[in-house]
């Protein structure tokens, strides 16, 4: 099976030989393929909604995996025992939905030994909620994919090495790096707290000004990053 770059960037992230549970897996199509290329013996997909649940069980079956794939219906990783995954992926979904899907079963997620996960928004928020609940962050990585820029972000359980909140915010695997695909998040950060800044500062309530005086400060330091790398574009 040939993934879209996205899901292919992801499976790379997926460790060789690990059990792994693909959370709100749609059509399957990564579980297919992590369990195809050998590169997991086992799979978890799981769906909330009984539609693409029974979507991603016809996907499973087409290709005759049911004895190497099993699709559950629920919510997040309560559908999960702790220990039963060393990996969990969560794709595609909203930083918030994101946390709170991590935060409702603790005894799951302090069993597993790494988290992937793709935040389709906001995803320094989430890194950051990630460092606070003991977890480092020990790969990033940016996908093109149709047009649009996806962070992937790759933590394991540990104190992250990085203290700079603003930098963890900004990606801190991603600045070590560097290139083209930085530089243009970069610039995507740059205009969202640009245009989030424009809105605060036309308020006069005392709440707004200082989330627009802490946004100022990510704004410089997402400049100060940017000035790096201008060479990069």
């Amino acid at each position: 099976m040939r993934l879209p770059k996205r899901l292919a960037a992801i499976a790379e992230f997926v460790p060789p030989g690990k059990v792994a549970a693909d959370i709100g897996t749609d059509h399957a199509y990564l579980p297919v393929y992590l369990v195809q290329t050998g590169r997991s013996p086992r799979v978890i997909a799981t769906e909330l909604n009984e539609k693409p649940w029974m979507r991603a069980r016809f996907w499973v079956s087409s290709f005759h995996l049911e004895d190497k794939i099993e699709v559950r219906l629920g919510a997040g990783l309560q559908v999960l025992s702790p220990g039963e995954v060393q990996v969990v992926v969560v794709a595609g979904m909203g930083q918030n939905t994101i946390r709170e899907l991590l935060a409702a079963t603790p005894a799951v997620l302090y069993r597993l030994e790494r988290l992937i996960l793709q935040p389709m928004s906001d995803a320094g928020n989430l890194r950051l909620w990630l460092v606070d609940n003991g977890w480092r962050l020990v790969q990033e990585a940016l996908v093109e994919d149709q047009g649009r820029l996806y962070v992937i972000v790759v933590a394991e359980q540990g104190e992250e090495t990085t203290k700079d909140r603003l930098l963890i915010e900004i990606g801190p695997r991603l600045a070590e790096k560097g290139g083209p695909l930085f530089v243009a998040y970069l610039k995507q950060l740059k205009k969202k707290y640009q245009r989030i800044l424009s809105g605060l500062e036309r308020s006069r309530l005392p709440a707004a000004q200082e989330k627009a005086l802490k946004l100022t400060a990510k704004l410089a330091r997402v400049r100060e990053v940017m000035g790096k790398y201008a060479g990069q574009s």
